[in-house]
């Protein structure tokens, strides 16, 4: 019964407008990617780690792990042309080690690398329960439907959706065999785990999410993170 964590970093980031991929930028002489890889390696339950990475970074992502001894990297694989890709090809590698009916899979974004412990936790705690789980957090805004992104004259109700985060966390066998109904489907342009599911009919189950779960898409995201970085809980404000 292993957990294993599988982290997507075969991004170029494009919307970051850096000449390196975001999940490389260094924030306070660490790069992005460690600090995500570093909370991983230091959940208790986490058994091993998997990286999916952009091709010809692979070598630097070594280095990094041995500087900052993520003893639990087990491999390295390159990156496909989607990201349905490359999750397909970090799943078949692990398949390669690990076979067991309980082994689950935690499917992690890179450039999210203020997910907790506690997100980790109930997302073991979650899949193991019911199957699956899927990181969410309330939606707070007001939704409104355009279909020219110029104009709206409709909302969607919030009470009805939730934002969906990472990790999604799935049976090994299970989440390997949705992406073979895919492929014999046809499907292969669904942009997240949940969303392949939910394309094949399959159920699933959210799990605690955090607004500070956030993903490094654009350079103010950059500079959010770094200030939650040095951000401290006042003494005051109650868990």
């Amino acid at each position: 019964m292993k957990n294993i964590a599988l982290i997507i970093a075969g991004g170029v980031g494009a919307r970051m407008h850096q000449d390196i991929p975001k999940q490389f930028i260094n924030v306070h002489d660490k790069p992005v990617i460690i600090y995500t890889l570093e909370v991983f390696q230091k959940h208790p339950n986490i058994d091993a780690i998997e990286v999916v990475c952009l091709n010809g970074w692979q070598d630097l992502l070594r280095a990094y792990a041995k500087q900052f001894e993520i003893t639990k990297l087990e491999n390295i694989v390159s990156g496909g042309k989607t990201g349905l890709q490359s999750i397909r090809n970090g799943l078949y590698d692990i398949a390669k080690r690990y076979h067991a009916e309980d082994d689950i899979v935690l499917i992690h974004d890179a450039i999210r690398p203020m997910v907790s412990q506690d997100i980790i936790s109930d997302n073991i705690r979650v899949c193991r329960e019911y199957g699956n789980a899927i990181t969410a957090i309330p939606c707070t805004a007001v939704m409104l439907k355009t279909m020219d992104s110029l104009t709206s004259d409709d909302q969607i109700p919030r009470e009805n959706l939730k934002i969906t985060q990472t990790p999604q966390t799935f049976y090994l066998n299970e989440i390997i065999d949705a992406h073979k109904e895919a492929i014999e489907k046809g499907i292969n342009d669904s942009i997240a785990s949940c969303s392949l599911y939910v394309e094949l009919g399959r159920k699933l189950y959210l799990s605690l999410g955090s607004e500070k779960n956030i993903k490094l898409t654009t350079s103010e995201d950059i500079e959010i993170f770094t200030a939650l970085l040095q951000a401290s809980r006042p003494d005051w404000l109650r868990k």
